[in-house]
């Protein structure tokens, strides 16, 4: 459609010189306006490829060890005990999650030393392998986005990025914090927003969860489950608004759509970082996170419905909202678009077995669809922000991302947010984030345990 665009705009401005000769102050005036409207066409904004943390299988946290743990540990009471065995049964993991060696010492290894340390274990080689692959220069690099929610440490994520590859004075660096596990979209909107304002610029975006000083070690059952959930991983992405990566980019930015509940009190207090009895930090999670997803998510798709689906889904939604309005019987149901007819690919946060379930119900999603979510919790864990990037990752390890493609990646996170990126793939050659599932493929069953 910019081609298009941008081809009506040359012939008008042929048109325009044409007469030149007759009419030129006209001319002249026809030119600049054109010229002024060239200048104000929104850039393309690509991503050139992305990397995933692969962690060393010494990392592993089995079951068989974190009952261990758990039975040595004097501090946590047996019910708080009973609770996390029960919890870790039903989480949908494989013995093959992993979290930083720190955490599997007893005592507890909590300290900055050792949260730096893991920053450094799974920042460095997921930037250090993209470029490589790419054969870009660190110092070629415009803009810097890094998001982790956790862990703020002074001088920040990205100066230690910019540390480590010697990156350039005047580069523009962007450190997110708390914006939950939605945080990766977060900032792919930031990055699309500057590579738009600066043109021709490259963008570096690191997504990552640092689990080290964020391990809880009270007995609230509520923080707990954050032991349970979240295990180590990263994301890379190298992402560019220069024209001519178009011909060797990886995926199009189609559309952006952000949808925060914060000003609703359930969702506010749903994720809440706070101090237990004992004066221990955690983060507890409430039981209401599925219904408040579920409004998060139907509120995103009121937003992003108008911009993907074909007319025919939309005006079936519309209709369906008209009756319920002018029902005088009990309330008729609202019509749920289906999006398998505006994406070939679902990349669902995988924040939890239940939350992916939910989400596909609500979306009227095949097994096939939520294949790629469930798969990376099974062999990752919740990642936070970094695990949509391991859910297309397997997508594309498993062949079945095709030249058009387009993918929706749906990320939730604190606060309450639900926030979509949709992609079109314009070359389906792997990505070096692929990789990250060689030996892991044997587990072709959707049905995870």
């Amino acid at each position: 459609m910019a081609m298009a665009s941008l081809r009506h705009v040359l012939g008008l401005l042929g048109f325009i010189l044409a007469f030149a000769h007759r009419h030129f102050p006209l001319a002249m005036l026809g030119v600049v306006a054109i010229v002024f409207l060239v200048s104000k066409r929104k850039a393309s904004v690509y991503l050139l490829d992305f990397n995933c943390y692969k962690a060393p299988d010494s990392f592993r946290l089995p079951k068989s060890m974190f009952q261990e743990h758990l039975f040595l540990d004097d501090k946590v009471d047996p019910e708080s005990k009973a609770f996390l065995n029960k919890i870790f049964d039903k989480a949908g993991f494989s013995e093959e999650t992993c979290i930083p060696p720190s955490i599997t010492e007893l005592p507890i290894k909590k300290s900055l030393s050792s949260a730096l340390e893991e920053a450094e274990m799974v920042i460095f080689p997921v930037i250090h392998g993209l470029l490589r692959k790419n054969n870009v220069s660190p110092r070629s690099i415009d803009i810097l986005i890094c998001n982790t929610t956790m862990f703020c440490p002074t001088p920040s994520l990205t100066a230690m990025v910019v540390n480590k590859f010697r990156m350039r004075s005047n580069i523009k660096s962007y450190n997110l914090s708390g914006m939950g596990c939605s945080a990766g979209v977060v900032s792919v909107g930031l990055a699309q927003d500057l590579l738009r304002v600066h043109r021709n610029s490259l963008a570096l975006i690191v997504s990552t969860e640092i689990l080290n000083m964020n391990w809880y070690t009270g007995k609230n059952t509520s923080m707990l489950i954050t032991n349970c959930l979240f295990r180590m991983g990263s994301a890379a992405l190298l992402m560019s608004s220069r024209d001519q990566d178009k011909k060797v980019a990886k995926y199009e930015l189609q559309h952006l759509v952000r949808t925060t509940r914060a000003h609703d009190d359930q969702s506010y207090a749903c994720v809440y970082q706070d101090v237990d009895l004992e004066n221990k930090v955690g983060v507890s999670i409430s039981k209401s996170i599925v219904n408040v997803a579920r409004d998060a998510l139907r509120a995103n798709m009121a937003s992003l419905g108008p911009l993907v689906l074909p007319y025919t889904e939309q005006c079936q939604y519309t209709w369906s909202m008209i009756k319920r309005k002018l029902s005088t019987r009990r309330k008729s149901e609202i019509y749920i678009p289906n999006f398998r007819r505006a994406f070939e690919h679902f990349c669902i946060h995988a924040g939890g077995k239940s939350v992916i379930e939910a989400m596909g119900k609500n979306l009227k999603l095949g097994e096939e669809d939520l294949e790629a979510s469930k798969m990376t919790l099974y062999k990752f864990g919740n990642t936070s922000a970094s695990s949509i990037w391991y859910e297309l990752a397997y997508t594309e390890a498993k062949g079945r991302v095709k030249v058009g493609d387009r993918i929706w990646q749906i990320a939730l996170g604190s606060g309450f947010k639900c926030n979509s990126a949709v992609w079109r793939c314009i070359n389906p050659t792997g990505s070096e984030g692929a990789k990250v599932w060689e030996g892991k493929m044997e587990t072709n069953s959707v049905e995870v345990p």
